[in-house]
């Protein structure tokens, strides 16, 4: 096969350009016009939330739930190190502590029976995190957080249309964080939604949201003039980029179905080479459906990770790894983090390789794919860096 094969390529549905062309049309072009306030409604609908706000990113809904749960200098949020920055980020910025626990080993989600005994007098929040749209045990977690007096933010940035126990995730803490970066199953390049659940908050988050004024009130005649009324920030995304997102949402099932297609081609001619001890596939549990959002395989070491996306990559087919765990990097490490610290989240994402996936990935490419990662694994090298 000549071409290249990306990690991923966005989707297009075919309206993108004919709501962007309704979009400029309309008298305003800022935010939470016809367009945003269209996905938010769709999204509210969709999936039971109380209140959607959408955001320019999934980091700036994460920013927000972090000061919506009142979070500041020396308070402490849990969290799994086994996630990208914008988690930690959105409450260390404001002076609180990361306190990284383990993950699981079968869905690489928090190990929600870690979580009570890194609990202390500082502890604020809980921020979960559906890693690959698989639920977090969210049951659990959220009892947790009730004996305890804490606020959970749900990062569902790759959990969008996932669903826990017939709830959709972003649904079942008291806050939701999405994600609809260009990587994600349902894409604007970027934006994001802050999903709340808790009915109290929502007066603030908007407020918040609008550069800590109460204009969303003066809009709704409910003031007779906006002003001043808290600290905030400009969490509004562009209504062109919420143009471009309405003609994904309005395929919600669409998209999905095709993921899963190409989901379960991977496991389908992948899961006989598993069974050989030669790679570990994804997990999940009977509880959980997910949106189909990656496909990886887990190596049985660093070495032989590394080394078959090396070989990937020489055939044109785009492989990738992640996260590097945050407790491990150098932000991680002023917070007195360690190596060793955590085994699990160690060992996993050192052996772990997203395989490329998006909605018009070929059989053909499929194929190629597959037989290239069959053929290096059988190898006998690949035997002997698992030894």
């Amino acid at each position: 096969m000549a071409k290249e094969i990306p990690f991923n390529r966005p989707y297009i549905t075919g309206k993108e350009l004919y709501y962007i062309a309704r979009a400029v049309t309309e008298p305003h072009l800022v935010g939470d016009g016809r367009y945003t306030k269209a996905c938010a409604r769709l999204l509210e609908q969709q999936f039971g939330i109380n209140k959607v706000l959408m955001t320019p990113s999934a980091t700036a809904a994460l920013e927000m739930g972090a000061i919506l749960a009142d979070v500041g200098p020396d308070d402490e949020v849990i969290l799994p190190s086994y996630t990208f920055v914008s988690t930690a980020n959105a409450f260390v910025r404001l002076g609180a502590k990361p306190i990284f626990v383990d993950i699981r080993p079968e869905t690489l989600n928090i190990d929600e029976d870690q979580i009570e005994q890194a609990i202390t007098p500082r502890t604020k929040a809980i921020f979960p995190v559906h890693y690959a749209g698989i639920s977090c045990e969210m049951e659990k977690i959220m009892q947790i957080a009730k004996r305890h007096n804490l606020v959970v933010v749900e990062d569902a940035a790759q959990g969008v249309n996932s669903f826990y126990e017939g709830r959709a995730l972003g649904s079942i803490g008291h806050m939701g964080a999405y994600s609809f970066h260009e990587t994600k199953n349902y894409a604007c390049g970027e934006g994001g939604a802050l999903c709340i659940n808790s009915p109290e908050m929502i007066e603030r988050a908007e407020i918040i949201r609008e550069k800590g004024t109460n204009r969303s009130r003066f809009f709704r005649g409910e003031v007779d003039k906006y002003t001043w009324v808290d600290a905030g920030s400009s969490y509004i995304p562009s209504e062109l980029s919420s143009a471009f997102l309405y003609a994904q949402l309005e395929n919600l099932d669409t998209i999905k179905a095709r993921r899963r297609e190409v989901y379960q081609f991977y496991r389908r001619h992948l899961k006989p080479y598993e069974a050989q001890g030669l790679f570990k596939l994804p997990q999940s549990r009977e509880e959980c459906e997910g949106n189909f959002h990656m496909f990886y395989v887990i190596m049985p070491s660093m070495d032989a990770r590394d080394a078959l996306m090396n070989y990937l990559k020489q055939q044109g087919i785009r492989a990738v790894f992640h996260y590097v765990p945050l407790h491990t990097a150098p932000m991680g490490e002023k917070f007195g983090y360690r190596a060793g610290d955590l085994p699990v989240t160690e060992d996993l994402s050192g052996r772990l390789l997203r395989l490329p996936f998006f909605c018009d990935l070929t059989e053909d490419e499929q194929t190629f794919i597959v037989d290239h990662i069959v053929d290096f694994t059988t190898q006998k090298q690949v035997r002997r860096m698992a030894a």
